[in-house]
């Protein structure tokens, strides 16, 4: 997945500017699944900096280390007019502990992710109401054997999530506040990685998200997420994910995330927990 990282260079490369247009930060960060926002959660901003009737992008390379596990993402989303975004990624799940515990044939799983968003109503900062948009993404498991083995019943499906967001200037103790509350409405195991559905249920659930991240200036945010998970499977159980963060936006073209995330329980090997690591280039 190496390929990500050209990806971001190669759009800081472009040169485009976005002169005026959103302010700093408020694209948000690259989701692991595509959609602007934070790392495990989207959040109901457009991403790049294009404000109304002007055009914007990202491209993004993602990298999450655990004591058994190594996630990589990668991938690219354009945006117009500060209402519309449309997004791609590639998640690629290497797992050699598994791997050798269990005498796998295969030691690692992929997806592909295409999401759409679309601002519904109220603005980030000044309309009445807080920003609100609709998501939706469709993924498809591209390695499903080791899924179907273990009780998954799909391989591909398409999931919705309905997010507001509010940025409140000097919110706390006088530095500005983002606070996101999403609903996800899902069945995917693991974002998907390993199918959609299961043994114990074949429905899809609505789902918690929430994120809130303090601006200490323009340039600096620390902040926590949270990602409610479903139980569909019945030789594992899914954890709820939590990570804790650090992001650092120094101009309109390039963000770089830092974060400690809480995966709990994947894929039966307990205690998940590790760095991720995160680089955006936009415009």
């Amino acid at each position: 997945m190496n390929h990500g990282w050209w990806l971001a260079g190669l759009l800081l490369a472009t040169g485009a500017q976005a002169d005026g247009g959103k302010l700093l930060a408020t694209g948000g960060a690259s989701s692991l699944e595509g959609a602007a926002g934070g790392g495990i959660t989207p959040w109901a901003v457009i991403g790049g900096y294009g404000e109304s009737g002007q055009p914007g992008a990202t491209a993004f390379a993602t990298r999450v280390w655990t004591g058994d596990y190594r996630l990589d993402a990668a991938g690219v989303a354009v945006a117009y007019g500060n209402r519309v975004e449309v997004s791609y990624a590639r998640q690629r799940l290497d797992m050699p502990t598994l791997h050798r515990l269990m005498k796998l044939e295969q030691d690692s799983l992929s997806q592909d992710i295409v999401g759409a968003k679309v601002r519904l109503a109220g603005d980030l900062i000044y309309d009445r109401l807080p920003q609100i948009a609709l998501g939706v993404q469709y993924k498809h498991q591209r390695d499903f054997g080791i899924p179907a083995a273990v009780g998954a019943r799909h391989d591909s499906d398409v999931e919705g999530y309905l997010g507001a967001s509010r940025l409140l200037l000097g919110g706390a103790f006088g530095y500005n506040l983002l606070i996101n509350v999403g609903l996800r409405y899902s069945r995917a195991n693991e974002m998907g990685l390993l199918g959609f559905g299961g043994d114990r249920t074949d429905s899809r659930q609505w789902l918690k998200e929430g994120s809130a991240a303090v601006f200490f200036n323009p340039r600096w945010a620390v902040g926590m997420e949270y990602r409610e998970k479903p139980q569909n499977l019945s030789f594992t159980r899914e954890s709820d994910w939590v990570d804790t963060f650090v992001g650092y936006f120094p101009n309109k073209h390039l963000s770089l995330v830092l974060a400690y995330a809480w995966l709990g329980e994947i894929a039966t090997l307990d205690d998940q927990q590790g760095l991720y690591l995160s680089l955006q280039g936009s415009y």
